[in-house]
């Protein structure tokens, strides 16, 4: 990947981006094929302009709170309500936090160890 000098126009600076995005794109390796690679400097498709970053903190500035879905409510027939909630958090955030599942430490600790494997694995 070519990281090109700033002295050139933002229109100029945004197709050379958009071709080295595609580059990127294109090697299906990842930001670890970069890390493979040597690169050691963060290529500038991963910058995000001053302008860009100073608008949202203008436009952003609410205190959102992040829809949590208690499962501990299955003991107690709450199912309904769980299954609502769900709704709920999926169609207004696409997203939400699941607490009291059930899970062990242990076993999310050997999945992340897992992924962690899996991710670190050549390319091929």
């Amino acid at each position: 990947m070519v990281i090109s000098d700033d002295t050139k126009t933002s229109s100029e600076n945004g197709s050379e981006i958009d071709r080295e995005r595609k580059v990127f794109d294109d090697t299906k390796a990842g930001v670890k094929g970069l890390v493979d690679a040597g690169v050691v400097n963060i290529p500038r498709i991963f910058i995000r302009q001053p302008e860009e970053l100073a608008q949202e903190l203008t436009t952003h500035r609410t205190k959102l709170q992040l829809p949590v879905v208690d499962l501990d409510g299955i003991k107690d027939n709450k199912l309904e309500d769980i299954v609502d909630q769900v709704r709920a958090a999926s169609e207004t955030w696409g997203f939400f936090k699941v607490i009291n599942y059930g899970v062990s430490l242990n076993l999310i600790q050997e999945m992340i160890e897992g992924v962690h494997k899996f991710n670190e694995q050549d390319v091929e």
